[in-house]
């Protein structure tokens, strides 16, 4: 029994979520949906809920791929299409699961098939299916790039090509794009973002009153899905009416030079990258003019466009946040003032935006989405309330309320900590805590990798045998054959072809003879920071850069695709202060907020480590950890951690690192030591390590540049005498 579709009206709050979907409902071609926001936040359950308002599609019968009846696609698999009338069935939405193949998004070919019998058996994936449709992408953040990179062409050229050794197979996808996020799950790269025509952030609502009714309406669609969304049929059907209606106007909305220039005002005032955020500011303005049933944009139209279509572009480094600053959107819109057009009467007849009734915000002109909570008006079962949070929308159409940007966090300066000496809580005092010092400024770092050939997910550290990359030899397929090794396949059917019969030009290829390409790449690594947070590293100077080192390893795992974690250790243990994950923003806020002070207890931090790569080990064993000891190689521990064989600190320290490199973890130690006279611990802890020591200025990567060309510099002069 099929679950009736929880409904887009019923959902509570969340206006600029459900605007932008609308807005791409009403005109896919401004690009698609990145809905961004913290978990259980309503984002699946509005996506899920906006397909049931799509207007149904004709579709020519049998088509695998969706052709139009009235306008098939000439290059079709499946056609070349008669003329015949068409099938109506309802606009499809496709998921694609995170853990999808390649083949299973753009469609596999038969190659046996297409080498021997020279015919293009092919097999639709889901952009094929989403044609003419919606394509929902939940934790697109997850998605691995090269899928993301598929994806997105197809969306930004309406057509898919999926290409096997010579054998090439193209068909329409045109579809609404929407993916969901958690940004603490990890960040798109900036390239990506800006493929998304709109993106929104949403969050759950502080008002206790509207928590309130996400909770009863969702209680109710749980108790009762059919008899909920049969109380929520009215305002459905009054939504889909007001979609068909701004579509049917949009043709005729005209966007005139004012709006033009204001829209390249804003986006030059902005400093966007390229040209794709004028064009879909021009897109989004011109569907908001439709879903208000005007004909011509004005400037509210720009500012709300830019609000949804700006933000993520203005995003340029990692660990930037989105976001836009609406006084200075406000104040390149006043620019424009003395040109305002008086506007024009609104339109009547069949453009007309339904009318909305003033006394139910939750009609099609507003009711919006939250946690996907519903419930009925009162243990009756009557209309559902709104929660006393929605407005009445004008009688030219809603218009949604714009979410306050927030300000980002300042961060913490390096003056914000007392200056101290290097003897203040180092090898043998302790020190108290002392407040977060400020990160230096990040640097590019030489690349750090773990030795061998590994088999993990795709990124741009370590050596792996990966999908893509280039190929480094052959073998018989295991499991569906994706890559096709050619050469290989010939000289493995050639010597039979006496004995198979063969008489003509053609090659007898059996099962037997297929080779798939092994080829070699990048991946991505889980790279685990341990931080020596005591006192001896809390000199003020001196912490704020090794905060700007461990931040310059960061952004590097971000470029690389790593995931990463973070163990600090000060006073009188270690602590896992971030768990491993893919978002490096993550990493790079708790290093920001990590306070100093206390002595030194590094066999606890090397212990922690190891125990963090067992488990994480357990979760995901094709991923190769790389550890990256951030510390001067002191150790000091209080008396009450003092043990009864009579060893030191450094001695305690020294067998922990040895069981790390007995696990077989490459390791890193990044020496922090400074002054005129050096212990050399922290390179001892790395032999016991068995692992790589680098100092802060050797982990520059024009350090290392300089190095080589001194070296060379030097060699050509010896070679000159």
């Amino acid at each position: 029994m099929t679950t009736a579709a929880y409904p887009f009206t019923a959902v509570v709050g969340m206006d600029d979520m459900r605007l932008a979907l609308l807005l791409n409902a009403v005109s896919p071609a401004v690009g698609g949906v990145l809905v961004r926001g913290e978990k259980g936040t309503a984002k699946s359950t509005a996506v899920r809920a906006l397909s049931t308002l799509l207007p149904p599609v004709d579709v020519v019968p049998g088509c695998r791929f969706s052709c139009d009846p009235a306008a098939p696609d000439p290059g079709c698999p499946d056609g070349p299409h008669e003329t015949a009338p068409g099938d109506a069935r309802p606009a499809r939405m496709v998921e694609l699961p995170v853990g999808a193949s390649e083949d299973r998004l753009v469609g596999s070919l038969d190659i046996e098939r297409a080498l021997s019998d020279g015919v293009k058996a092919f097999e639709p994936g889901l952009l094929a299916d989403a044609h003419r449709g919606v394509l929902y992408v939940d934790e697109v953040n997850l998605l691995h790039d090269h899928l993301i990179d598929l994806l997105l062409d197809a969306a930004a050229m309406g057509a898919s090509y999926v290409e096997r050794e010579g054998v090439s197979v193209r068909h329409a996808a045109r579809f609404l794009l929407v993916g969901t996020m958690n940004p603490e799950e990890g960040e798109l790269r900036p390239q990506l973002l800006d493929r998304f025509g709109l993106t929104v952030e949403v969050t759950a609502s502080r008002d206790t009153e509207e928590r309130v009714e996400v909770v009863r309406r969702r209680l109710a669609y749980d108790e009762d899905p059919a008899g909920f969304a049969a109380r929520w049929a009215r305002e459905e059907g009054e939504l889909r009416d007001r979609i068909a209606a701004a579509r049917a106007l949009l043709p005729a909305v005209r966007l005139g030079d004012r709006a033009l220039r204001q829209i390249a005002a804003v986006c030059a005032a902005f400093e966007v990258d390229g040209m794709r955020a004028d064009i879909v500011t021009a897109r989004t303005a011109t569907a908001l003019a439709a879903w208000a049933g005007r004909t011509d944009v004005r400037t509210e139209d720009v500012r709300q466009a830019a609000l949804l279509s700006l933000p993520h572009r203005r995003r340029r480094a990692p660990f930037d946040a989105p976001g836009l600053d609406e006084d200075k959107l406000d104040e390149v819109l006043r620019q424009f003032e003395d040109e305002e057009p008086e506007p024009e009467p609104e339109p009547s007849g069949p453009g007309d935006a339904p009318d909305d009734d003033p006394d139910d915000p939750d009609g099609p002109g507003g009711g919006g989405g939250s946690d996907g909570g519903d419930a009925p008006d009162g243990p009756g079962g009557g209309r559902p309330q709104d929660g006393g949070q929605e407005q009445a929308p004008p009688p030219g159409g809603p218009e949604p309320s714009i979410p306050e940007q927030r300000s980002p966090e300042p961060e913490s300066s390096a003056d914000a900590a007392p200056a101290e000496s290097e003897a203040d809580g180092g090898a043998g005092g302790g020190g108290g805590e002392r407040a977060a010092v400020g990160a230096a400024e990040p640097f590019r770092t030489r690349r750090l990798d773990v030795p061998g050939l590994g088999e993990g997910a795709a990124g741009r550290r370590s050596r792996a045998r990966t999908a893509h990359g280039r190929t480094a030899g052959a073998r018989r397929p295991q499991g569906t054959l994706t890559s096709l090794h050619l050469a290989a396949t010939v000289r493995a059917a050639a010597p039979h072809q006496h004995t198979r019969g063969r008489r003509g030009p053609g090659l007898l290829v059996r099962r037997d003879d297929l080779r798939e390409a092994v080829r070699e790449g990048r991946e991505g690594n889980l790279v685990l920071f341990v931080v020596d947070a005591s006192g001896s590293m809390a000199a003020r100077k001196r912490m704020g850069a090794i905060k700007g080192a461990v931040l310059s390893l960061l952004l590097d795992a971000y470029q690389r695709r790593d995931k990463v974690g973070l163990v600090t250790f000060r006073g009188s243990g270690a602590e896992l202060a971030l768990p491993p994950t893919s978002s490096v923003d993550a990493a790079a806020a708790r290093l920001e907020q990590l306070p100093t002070g206390g002595r030194t207890p590094l066999a606890a931090g090397l212990l922690k480590a190891r125990e963090v790569l067992r488990v994480e080990r357990l979760r995901d064993p094709s991923r190769r950890p790389l550890l990256v000891v951030v510390t001067d190689g002191r150790a000091t521990e209080s008396k009450k951690a003092a043990v009864s064989d009579g060893s030191t600190p450094v001695e305690r320290a020294g067998r922990a690192a040895r069981l790390l490199a007995g696990d077989g973890v490459a390791s890193v130690v990044v020496d922090c030591e400074s002054g005129p006279v050096r212990l050399g611990l922290a390179g001892a802890l790395a032999r016991d390590l068995r692992g790589t020591p680098v100092t802060l200025d050797e982990l520059r990567a024009d350090s290392v540049t300089a190095l080589v060309r001194d070296v060379r510099t030097v060699q050509n002069s010896r070679r000159a005498a």
